[in-house]
């Protein structure tokens, strides 16, 4: 058994979105997002085969779905659940502070 923190291995300067699994099967899968200023281009959005729940655990970002003209705005302890196919993308995250995300994508 090995103990580890989500926030280690986190470097000082990130030029692009760190992504890490943090636990993996077959039906889920958990992972960590750090961002920071980082933002998805005008025009992409992800559209997944999976449902993703999603926490901000430190940080802020707005995420915007394909289907409402207004962004929603997550803080620490905001956590949503997107529903497989739902098209959605970051459009900002905080540029003077990282953002640290939990994801846990899933079936069902």
């Amino acid at each position: 058994m090995d103990l580890h923190n989500l926030y280690d291995n986190i470097p000082a300067q990130l030029p692009e979105e760190l992504f890490t699994d943090i636990l993996k099967t077959d039906n889920f899968r958990v992972e960590r997002i750090v961002s920071q200023g980082h933002a998805l281009h005008e025009g992409f959005w992800y559209d997944q085969d999976q449902k993703e729940w999603v926490m901000v655990l430190e940080g802020a970002a707005r995420i915007r779905f394909e289907d409402r003209t207004d962004a929603i705005e997550l803080r620490p302890g905001d956590y949503l659940t997107i529903p497989a196919h739902k098209r959605h993308r970051v459009e900002w995250t905080a540029p003077d502070q990282r953002t640290v995300w939990l994801a846990i994508h899933f079936q069902g």
